[in-house]
Formats: structure tokens, C-alpha cells, sequence
């Protein structure tokens, strides 16, 4: 199925109004990476659609035994994949389908169906790229209990708002959490530590592409870091402008270097910049 839009609007919507087609139907074909716009597979509710824009609803790919995002690695112990922004890791108690655990699950059992799979660690939901999930509980805990000694770096690439006054720096804060899941800079010594790096790859008069490095893994420590200085990430509507016109986070978990004990040696995860960044920051 074959669409041209017409109006502007976010792609769930969008389709419901204009195809034949029920609300949960579509949003199986997003959760199994069968709708495409401009050639690029979606799973965005909300992705934000423009007139002229070509969208394709591949009908078969439902039943297919393939994933909707990449794998960047997988064997009998471990499977590392890019999760698209928009995607919860896990489940919540308002979503239960639409995670990267249920949609790697279904992946995994349509090809063992004795399969098992464990989240290693996570993403925040609007944050895209690398998460590494075991297939067995032994390498989970693991891979868990020397999560901080096992990887030796923890790469992504961001666009932020403005031109920095800096063109790199190490940024140390102490982060909490409010009973309402929002994280905020401590300004005493409670809270945990939460140490970001950055530095300036590009910019230009509204933007500033970043290649940031993290020593801790803090919820939401990389928004929260680059708001504080008064860069918030384009897209982030949380910690930055509620107005922010852009429909993803543009922050994105490009490489990851872990050592792995199946082979008793480092591995290196590296995924390419999203396309929407490269736009962004011409």
C-alpha cells in the first residue's frame, strides 16, 4: 500500500484518517517496522510527516521472522541491536507491546521457540541506538555485576540548541529524581555522580552536533547535563523547550566498547549517524 501526504500531521494519525485501515492494525504494522516513509523504515507513532512525503505499508512484512531496527551483533549468548527513538526498552505499566524486550522476544521465539531474553541495560525511551540484550540469565548477571569494569566506553553523538561557549568540557553534577521521574541537579552532595564529555563536532548558526562521552550511566544524565549549561538537546521537550518542534530526541547511542568474557576480549558496537542529524546540521 502506496501514499502521498498531502497535510502535515504525525504518522499515526495521519494514516488512520486517510486509509481503510483500524487504529490496531496500524499500529502493528508500525511495532513490526512495516510502514516506510521516504524509504525509511519507522516505528514512530508520531513521526513527523510533511506534504510530498511517500509512505509505504509493506502488508506481507508483518509475518516476517525479521526485526523492524538493526542487529549489530548476535550469537548463542548475546544479541546487540540499534533501537529506534520512541521506543521504550521495557515495559511500562501504560505499554506492554510496544518495547524493544517484546519486539527482540517475538524475533527470538519465531526462531527457538524456547528462546529467552534479558535486558542488559537501557535507553531512555527517546534516545536511539546500541543496547545489548543476553539470551541466557547467566551472561545477564554477568554481564550486569561488571557492567562498569566490562565497558570502557559509552559514545553518543547529539544536536543541541545554540553555539556552546565551549568547544569541549567535563561535566560533573549530582543528579536526583522527583517522585515524578523528573532528574534535577542537586545542589548539595546527595544524589549520585553523574560525569559527561563533550565535545563540538559541527555547528552552525542554530545548532551544535556533539560526540559526548559518559564515565557514569545516570538516568537522563546527558539531557539534564546540557540543559543545565543552556544547550538543551534539539527535540527534548522535558528538559528543554515543552514547544520544541522536532518529533525525536536527537541523541544517539553511537558506539559502545564492552569487553565480552565468551571471548575473553573487547568488542566494539558502531552504528552511523541518524540521517535527521546530518539535516539538521548542514
Amino acid at each position: 500500500m502506496k501514499l502521498i501526504v498531502e497535510k502535515e500531521g504525525e504518522l499515526l494519525d495521519y494514516l488512520y484518517k486517510n486509509i481503510d485501515m483500524p487504529k490496531k492494525r496500524i499500529k502493528q504494522y508500525l511495532t513490526h517496522g512495516s510502514i516506510f516513509v521516504n524509504n525509511n523504515r519507522t516505528t514512530q507513532y508520531n513521526y513527523k510527516l510533511i506534504p510530498g512525503m511517500n509512505i509505504v505499508i509493506d502488508t506481507d512484512n508483518k509475518n516476517k521472522k525479521e526485526l523492524p531496527f538493526n542487529i549489530l551483533f548476535e550469537d548463542e549468548h548475546i544479541i546487540v541491536v540499534n533501537k529506534p527513538s520512541g521506543l521504550l526498552t521495557i515495559a511500562t505499566a501504560k505499554e506492554k507491546d510496544k518495547t524493544l524486550y517484546h519486539i527482540v522476544r517475538e524475533y527470538l521465539v519465531s526462531k527457538n521457540r524456547n528462546a529467552r531474553v534479558f535486558i542488559v541495560h537501557r535507553l531512555d525511551k527517546d534516545t536511539s541506538g546500541i543496547v545489548v540484550l543476553a539470551k541466557d540469565e547467566k551472561t545477564k548477571n554477568k554481564l550486569q555485576e561488571n557492567w562498569n569494569e566490562y565497558v570502557s566506553l559509552r559514545e553518543y553523538v547529539a544536536v543541541v540548541h545554540g553555539k556552546l561557549k565551549k568547544e569541549e568540557d567535563r561535566i560533573v553534577q549530582r543528579l536526583k529524581e522527583t517522585k515524578t521521574n523528573l532528574v534535577y541537579v542537586s545542589r548539595n552532595d546527595e544524589g549520585k555522580e553523574a560525569i559527561t564529555n563533550y565535545k563540538v563536532i559541527k555547528e552552525n548558526d542554530s545548532y551544535s552536533e556533539l560526540s559526548i562521552k559518559i564515565e557514569t550511566g545516570r538516568k537522563n544524565q546527558i539531557r539534564v547535563a546540557m540543559a543545565t549549561i543552556g544547550n538543551p538537546i534539539v527535540g527534548d521537550k522535558k528538559y528543554g523547550d515543552p514547544k520544541d518542534k522536532e518529533s525525536r530526541l536527537f541523541l544517539h547511542a553511537n558506539r559502545l566498547k564492552m569487553y565480552y568474557p565468551e571471548i575473553k576480549k573487547d568488542i566494539l558496537f558502531e552504528t552511523p549517524t541518524p540521517s535527521e542529524f546530518k539535516k539538521l546540521i548542514k
